[in-house]
Protein backbone atom coordinates (compact mmCIF):
# COMPACT_ATOMS: atom_id res chain seq x y z
CA UNK A 1 0.00 0.00 0.00
CA UNK A 2 2.87 2.27 1.32
CA UNK A 3 4.12 1.90 -2.74
CA UNK A 4 1.44 3.82 -4.36
CA UNK A 5 1.94 6.95 -1.89
CA UNK A 6 4.25 9.50 -3.67
CA UNK A 7 6.71 10.61 -1.38
CA UNK A 8 7.13 14.85 -0.72
CA UNK A 9 10.41 14.93 -3.00
CA UNK A 10 8.45 13.13 -5.56
CA UNK A 11 5.64 15.46 -5.57
CA UNK A 12 7.88 18.73 -5.88
CA UNK A 13 9.97 16.75 -9.36
CA UNK A 14 6.34 16.56 -10.58
CA UNK A 15 5.42 19.52 -9.81
CA UNK A 16 8.91 21.32 -11.16
CA UNK A 17 8.10 19.17 -14.03
CA UNK A 18 4.98 21.21 -14.81
CA UNK A 19 5.85 23.99 -14.31
CA UNK A 20 9.30 23.81 -16.74
CA UNK A 21 6.51 21.80 -19.13
CA UNK A 22 4.07 25.33 -18.40
CA UNK A 23 6.75 27.79 -19.02
CA UNK A 24 7.49 26.46 -22.07
CA UNK A 25 4.06 26.36 -23.50
CA UNK A 26 3.21 29.51 -22.32
CA UNK A 27 6.36 32.21 -22.48
CA UNK A 28 9.34 32.04 -24.22
CA UNK A 29 12.91 32.67 -23.32
CA UNK A 30 12.90 36.04 -24.70
CA UNK A 31 9.45 37.12 -23.21
CA UNK A 32 10.60 35.49 -20.17
CA UNK A 33 13.88 37.66 -19.98
CA UNK A 34 12.05 40.91 -20.97
CA UNK A 35 9.45 40.36 -18.38
CA UNK A 36 12.07 39.97 -15.72
CA UNK A 37 13.79 42.94 -17.18
CA UNK A 38 10.61 45.08 -17.03
CA UNK A 39 10.35 44.15 -13.66
CA UNK A 40 14.06 44.75 -12.46
CA UNK A 41 13.76 48.43 -13.45
CA UNK A 42 10.21 49.15 -11.71
CA UNK A 43 10.83 47.57 -8.76
CA UNK A 44 14.37 49.33 -8.92
CA UNK A 45 12.28 52.76 -9.05
CA UNK A 46 9.89 51.59 -6.25
CA UNK A 47 12.64 50.50 -3.88
CA UNK A 48 13.89 53.91 -4.34
CA UNK A 49 10.59 55.53 -3.34
CA UNK A 50 9.95 52.97 -0.47
CA UNK A 51 13.27 54.23 0.96
CA UNK A 52 11.99 57.52 0.59
CA UNK A 53 8.83 56.95 2.12
CA UNK A 54 10.93 54.99 5.11
CA UNK A 55 13.75 56.72 5.54
CA UNK A 56 15.82 53.33 5.55
CA UNK A 57 17.94 51.98 3.14
CA UNK A 58 16.19 49.44 0.64
CA UNK A 59 16.73 46.85 -1.70
CA UNK A 60 15.07 45.05 -4.17
CA UNK A 61 16.92 42.27 -5.96
CA UNK A 62 16.99 40.71 -9.37
CA UNK A 63 13.53 39.04 -10.34
CA UNK A 64 13.06 35.36 -10.67
CA UNK A 65 9.70 34.85 -12.85
CA UNK A 66 8.22 31.79 -13.14
CA UNK A 67 4.16 30.75 -14.76
CA UNK A 68 1.95 29.08 -12.72
CA UNK A 69 -1.52 28.67 -11.56
CA UNK A 70 -3.89 29.84 -8.75
CA UNK A 71 -4.61 26.43 -7.88
CA UNK A 72 -0.68 25.77 -7.36
CA UNK A 73 -0.24 29.12 -5.37
CA UNK A 74 -3.21 27.64 -2.75
CA UNK A 75 -1.03 24.66 -2.48
CA UNK A 76 2.25 25.95 -2.50
CA UNK A 77 1.04 29.18 0.13
CA UNK A 78 -2.04 28.09 2.39
CA UNK A 79 -1.23 30.89 5.69
CA UNK A 80 -2.61 34.22 4.79
CA UNK A 81 -1.27 37.04 3.00
CA UNK A 82 -1.48 40.65 1.79
CA UNK A 83 -2.62 40.79 -1.95
CA UNK A 84 -2.67 44.47 -3.24
CA UNK A 85 -4.73 44.92 -6.03
CA UNK A 86 -2.89 47.33 -9.15
CA UNK A 87 -5.30 48.14 -11.71
CA UNK A 88 -3.63 50.28 -14.96
CA UNK A 89 -6.29 52.46 -16.12
CA UNK A 90 -4.01 54.15 -19.05
CA UNK A 91 -1.58 52.41 -21.32
CA UNK A 92 -2.54 48.37 -20.54
CA UNK A 93 -5.67 46.60 -19.92
CA UNK A 94 -5.91 44.80 -16.62
CA UNK A 95 -4.55 44.11 -13.31
CA UNK A 96 -1.75 42.74 -11.29
CA UNK A 97 -1.06 41.81 -7.77
CA UNK A 98 1.73 42.56 -5.31
CA UNK A 99 1.46 39.85 -2.28
CA UNK A 100 3.46 40.65 0.67
CA UNK A 101 3.95 38.73 4.14
CA UNK A 102 1.43 40.49 6.92
CA UNK A 103 4.07 41.03 9.69
CA UNK A 104 6.55 42.98 6.39
CA UNK A 105 3.18 44.75 6.35
CA UNK A 106 2.95 45.67 9.84
CA UNK A 107 6.74 46.55 10.08
CA UNK A 108 6.12 49.05 7.14
CA UNK A 109 3.27 50.72 9.06
CA UNK A 110 5.28 51.27 12.56
CA UNK A 111 7.97 52.82 10.67
CA UNK A 112 5.76 55.16 8.81
CA UNK A 113 4.02 56.06 12.09
CA UNK A 114 7.07 56.90 13.33
CA UNK A 115 7.84 54.44 15.92
CA UNK A 116 11.39 53.16 17.01
CA UNK A 117 12.93 49.33 16.44
CA UNK A 118 12.01 48.03 19.35
CA UNK A 119 8.59 49.36 19.52
CA UNK A 120 7.35 47.90 16.50
CA UNK A 121 5.37 44.81 17.47
CA UNK A 122 4.51 42.22 14.55
CA UNK A 123 2.56 39.74 17.18
CA UNK A 124 -0.17 42.54 16.88
CA UNK A 125 -3.08 41.99 15.13
CA UNK A 126 -3.43 43.23 11.49
CA UNK A 127 -5.91 46.80 11.37
CA UNK A 128 -7.63 49.16 8.75
CA UNK A 129 -4.74 51.21 9.51
CA UNK A 130 -1.75 48.60 8.22
CA UNK A 131 -4.04 47.72 4.82
CA UNK A 132 -4.37 51.62 4.19
CA UNK A 133 -0.86 52.49 4.85
CA UNK A 134 0.17 49.64 2.65
CA UNK A 135 -2.08 50.48 0.08
CA UNK A 136 -0.74 54.05 0.16
CA UNK A 137 2.49 52.79 0.31
CA UNK A 138 1.93 50.94 -3.26
CA UNK A 139 0.34 53.99 -4.73
CA UNK A 140 3.86 55.65 -4.66
CA UNK A 141 5.79 52.49 -5.15
CA UNK A 142 3.71 51.68 -8.18
CA UNK A 143 3.00 54.87 -9.29
CA UNK A 144 7.14 55.71 -9.39
CA UNK A 145 7.18 52.67 -10.75
CA UNK A 146 4.44 53.51 -13.86
CA UNK A 147 6.31 56.36 -14.39
CA UNK A 148 9.24 54.24 -15.36
CA UNK A 149 7.70 52.40 -17.99
CA UNK A 150 6.33 55.08 -19.31
CA UNK A 151 9.91 56.48 -20.33
CA UNK A 152 10.38 52.39 -21.41
CA UNK A 153 7.02 52.42 -23.44
CA UNK A 154 7.48 55.59 -24.67
CA UNK A 155 3.65 56.87 -23.56
CA UNK A 156 1.93 57.37 -20.63
CA UNK A 157 1.14 54.71 -18.29
CA UNK A 158 -1.10 55.25 -14.98
CA UNK A 159 -2.76 53.24 -11.99
CA UNK A 160 -6.11 53.16 -10.24
CA UNK A 161 -5.41 53.60 -6.40
CA UNK A 162 -3.90 50.40 -5.25
CA UNK A 163 -6.66 48.50 -2.33
CA UNK A 164 -5.19 45.99 -0.03
CA UNK A 165 -6.98 42.56 1.26
CA UNK A 166 -5.83 40.30 3.80
CA UNK A 167 -6.69 36.79 2.11
CA UNK A 168 -5.12 33.20 1.79
CA UNK A 169 -5.07 32.63 -2.02
CA UNK A 170 -8.04 30.10 -1.66
CA UNK A 171 -9.86 33.32 -0.77
CA UNK A 172 -8.58 35.22 -3.42
CA UNK A 173 -9.65 33.16 -6.42
CA UNK A 174 -13.20 33.96 -5.58
CA UNK A 175 -12.02 37.81 -5.26
CA UNK A 176 -9.34 38.77 -7.44
CA UNK A 177 -9.73 38.71 -10.98
CA UNK A 178 -6.21 37.94 -11.64
CA UNK A 179 -6.52 34.89 -9.61
CA UNK A 180 -10.58 33.51 -10.30
CA UNK A 181 -9.28 32.04 -13.89
CA UNK A 182 -7.61 28.62 -14.07
CA UNK A 183 -5.42 29.75 -16.81
CA UNK A 184 -1.25 30.05 -16.13
CA UNK A 185 -0.18 33.21 -14.66
CA UNK A 186 3.00 34.86 -14.22
CA UNK A 187 5.06 35.19 -10.97
CA UNK A 188 7.70 37.62 -10.31
CA UNK A 189 9.21 37.11 -7.30
CA UNK A 190 11.94 39.70 -5.41
CA UNK A 191 13.97 39.29 -2.17
CA UNK A 192 13.00 42.43 -0.43
CA UNK A 193 15.47 43.95 2.52
CA UNK A 194 14.74 47.28 4.51
CA UNK A 195 18.09 47.33 6.79
CA UNK A 196 17.50 44.97 9.67
CA UNK A 197 14.26 44.99 9.87
CA UNK A 198 12.83 43.36 6.84
CA UNK A 199 14.58 40.05 5.08
CA UNK A 200 11.94 38.77 3.10
CA UNK A 201 10.25 38.20 -0.70
CA UNK A 202 7.70 39.57 -2.05
CA UNK A 203 6.06 38.27 -5.35
CA UNK A 204 3.94 40.05 -8.17
CA UNK A 205 1.48 38.42 -10.02
CA UNK A 206 0.99 39.08 -14.17
CA UNK A 207 -2.12 37.67 -15.96
CA UNK A 208 0.04 36.26 -19.01
CA UNK A 209 -1.92 38.39 -21.56
CA UNK A 210 -0.62 41.71 -19.63
CA UNK A 211 2.85 40.11 -19.67
CA UNK A 212 2.86 39.55 -23.51
CA UNK A 213 1.58 42.74 -23.96
CA UNK A 214 4.50 44.29 -22.20
CA UNK A 215 7.01 42.72 -24.07
CA UNK A 216 5.15 43.09 -27.45
CA UNK A 217 5.11 47.01 -26.76
CA UNK A 218 9.09 46.45 -25.32
CA UNK A 219 10.74 44.44 -28.48
CA UNK A 220 7.35 44.33 -31.18
CA UNK A 221 7.90 47.58 -32.32
CA UNK A 222 11.30 47.00 -33.41
CA UNK A 223 10.28 44.35 -35.38
CA UNK A 224 7.25 46.51 -37.56
CA UNK A 225 9.90 49.35 -37.28
CA UNK A 226 12.58 46.58 -39.62
CA UNK A 227 9.66 45.55 -42.09
CA UNK A 228 8.57 48.99 -42.28
CA UNK A 229 12.08 50.09 -43.58
CA UNK A 230 12.03 47.09 -45.96
CA UNK A 231 8.80 48.01 -47.02
CA UNK A 232 9.77 51.88 -47.82
CA UNK A 233 12.92 50.87 -49.48
CA UNK A 234 11.22 49.01 -51.98
CA UNK A 235 9.24 51.39 -52.64
CA UNK A 236 11.92 53.56 -53.60
CA UNK A 237 13.24 51.19 -55.59
CA UNK A 238 10.47 51.02 -57.65
CA UNK A 239 10.17 54.45 -58.35
CA UNK A 240 7.77 55.58 -55.39
CA UNK A 241 7.98 58.09 -53.72
CA UNK A 242 7.30 58.06 -49.70
CA UNK A 243 7.17 60.53 -47.45
CA UNK A 244 8.43 59.20 -43.80
CA UNK A 245 6.02 60.20 -41.23
CA UNK A 246 8.37 59.47 -38.09
CA UNK A 247 12.02 58.97 -37.07
CA UNK A 248 14.05 56.26 -35.90
CA UNK A 249 16.37 56.05 -32.84
CA UNK A 250 19.88 54.34 -33.29
CA UNK A 251 18.47 51.66 -31.13
CA UNK A 252 15.97 50.91 -33.88
CA UNK A 253 13.07 52.08 -30.79
CA UNK A 254 10.50 54.83 -32.25
CA UNK A 255 9.62 58.05 -31.53
CA UNK A 256 6.54 59.89 -31.57
CA UNK A 257 6.90 62.97 -34.22
CA UNK A 258 7.32 66.25 -32.34
CA UNK A 259 4.00 68.41 -33.38
CA UNK A 260 5.34 71.94 -35.55
CA UNK A 261 5.05 75.36 -34.38
CA UNK A 262 2.08 76.84 -36.63
CA UNK A 263 -0.26 73.21 -35.27
CA UNK A 264 0.60 74.02 -31.63
CA UNK A 265 -0.27 77.52 -31.66
CA UNK A 266 -3.84 76.48 -33.39
CA UNK A 267 -4.65 74.41 -30.69
CA UNK A 268 -3.76 77.39 -28.28
CA UNK A 269 -6.24 79.78 -30.28
CA UNK A 270 -8.71 76.96 -30.09
CA UNK A 271 -8.77 76.19 -26.74
CA UNK A 272 -10.18 78.58 -23.69
CA UNK A 273 -7.19 79.72 -21.96
CA UNK A 274 -7.60 80.53 -17.73
CA UNK A 275 -5.77 81.80 -15.91
CA UNK A 276 -5.65 81.87 -12.21
CA UNK A 277 -5.41 84.83 -9.85
CA UNK A 278 -6.59 87.30 -11.87
CA UNK A 279 -6.43 89.67 -9.22
CA UNK A 280 -3.58 92.36 -10.01
CA UNK A 281 -1.58 94.53 -7.48
CA UNK A 282 -1.36 98.02 -7.90
CA UNK A 283 1.79 99.88 -8.23
CA UNK A 284 2.36 103.24 -7.12
CA UNK A 285 4.05 104.63 -9.70
CA UNK A 286 5.32 103.91 -12.86
CA UNK A 287 8.55 104.39 -15.17
CA UNK A 288 8.82 105.47 -18.56
CA UNK A 289 11.24 103.44 -20.28
CA UNK A 290 12.87 105.52 -23.61
CA UNK A 291 15.21 105.20 -26.08
CA UNK A 292 17.46 107.57 -27.90
CA UNK A 293 17.35 105.16 -31.10
CA UNK A 294 14.82 102.63 -32.46
CA UNK A 295 15.02 99.40 -31.57
CA UNK A 296 12.93 97.54 -34.70
CA UNK A 297 16.48 96.26 -36.19
CA UNK A 298 17.00 93.57 -33.11
CA UNK A 299 13.46 93.30 -32.46
CA UNK A 300 13.32 90.12 -33.76
CA UNK A 301 15.81 88.52 -31.85
CA UNK A 302 15.10 85.88 -29.37
CA UNK A 303 15.71 86.22 -25.71
CA UNK A 304 15.87 83.28 -23.51
CA UNK A 305 13.88 83.99 -20.25
CA UNK A 306 14.71 82.22 -17.47
CA UNK A 307 12.87 81.79 -13.77
CA UNK A 308 14.45 80.68 -10.96
CA UNK A 309 12.82 79.05 -8.34
CA UNK A 310 15.87 78.98 -6.05
CA UNK A 311 19.05 78.15 -5.65
CA UNK A 312 21.26 76.09 -2.75
CA UNK A 313 24.96 75.52 -1.95
CA UNK A 314 25.88 71.28 -1.13
CA UNK A 315 28.66 69.61 -1.03
CA UNK A 316 29.99 67.09 -3.57
CA UNK A 317 29.71 63.83 -1.18
CA UNK A 318 25.87 64.96 -1.02
CA UNK A 319 25.53 65.42 -4.80
CA UNK A 320 27.27 61.76 -4.64
CA UNK A 321 24.27 60.39 -2.32
CA UNK A 322 21.54 62.03 -4.52
CA UNK A 323 19.25 59.49 -6.13
CA UNK A 324 15.38 59.98 -7.48
CA UNK A 325 13.08 61.07 -4.34
CA UNK A 326 15.70 63.03 -2.83
CA UNK A 327 14.25 66.65 -1.55
CA UNK A 328 16.33 69.36 -1.78
CA UNK A 329 16.13 72.73 0.39
CA UNK A 330 16.59 76.25 -1.48
CA UNK A 331 17.32 79.37 -0.33
CA UNK A 332 13.79 80.50 -1.44
CA UNK A 333 10.84 81.16 1.18
CA UNK A 334 7.22 79.98 0.15
CA UNK A 335 5.63 83.01 -1.65
CA UNK A 336 8.83 84.73 -2.23
CA UNK A 337 8.88 86.61 -5.64
CA UNK A 338 10.91 84.39 -8.07
CA UNK A 339 14.13 85.99 -10.05
CA UNK A 340 13.19 86.39 -13.74
CA UNK A 341 16.55 86.37 -16.30
CA UNK A 342 16.76 87.18 -19.63
CA UNK A 343 19.88 85.44 -20.88
CA UNK A 344 21.45 85.16 -18.03
CA UNK A 345 20.74 89.21 -16.70
CA UNK A 346 18.80 90.04 -13.93
CA UNK A 347 15.34 92.03 -15.31
CA UNK A 348 12.96 91.44 -13.18
CA UNK A 349 10.74 89.52 -9.86
CA UNK A 350 7.57 87.88 -10.30
CA UNK A 351 4.86 85.49 -8.75
CA UNK A 352 3.76 81.87 -10.26
CA UNK A 353 0.47 81.84 -11.96
CA UNK A 354 -0.86 78.63 -13.39
CA UNK A 355 -2.16 78.38 -16.60
CA UNK A 356 -4.99 75.75 -17.54
CA UNK A 357 -2.00 73.07 -16.88
CA UNK A 358 0.82 74.90 -17.37
CA UNK A 359 3.22 77.18 -14.98
CA UNK A 360 3.37 81.01 -15.68
CA UNK A 361 5.01 84.12 -14.49
CA UNK A 362 3.57 87.31 -13.82
CA UNK A 363 5.78 90.02 -13.14
CA UNK A 364 5.29 92.06 -10.36
CA UNK A 365 8.58 94.42 -10.32
CA UNK A 366 10.98 95.77 -12.93
CA UNK A 367 14.94 95.77 -12.59
CA UNK A 368 15.44 99.66 -13.04
CA UNK A 369 18.78 98.68 -13.16
CA UNK A 370 19.09 96.69 -15.93
CA UNK A 371 21.32 97.70 -18.81
CA UNK A 372 21.13 94.60 -20.92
Amino acid sequence: MDKDILSQEEIDMLLKGDDESLEGEVITDIEKDAIGEIGNISMGTAATTLSTLLNRKVIITTPKVQVTTAGELSHEYPIPFVAVDVRYKEGFEGSNILIIKVDDVKIITDIMMGKDEDEIDVNRELTDMDLSAISEVMNQMMGSSATSLSEIFLKKIDIEPPKSYKITFSEGRKKLDVLKSSDPIIKVSFKMEVEDLIDSEIMQLIPVDVGQEMVESLIGDSEEEVASTEAVHMMEEKGVGVQREMDMAPSGVKRQKTPTVDNKFEKMEDEHVIVRKPQFEAFDSSVDVSYNESIDLISDIPVELTVELGRAMKKISEILEYGPGTVIELDKLVGEPLDIYANGKFIAKGEVVVIDDNFGIRITDINNNYSG
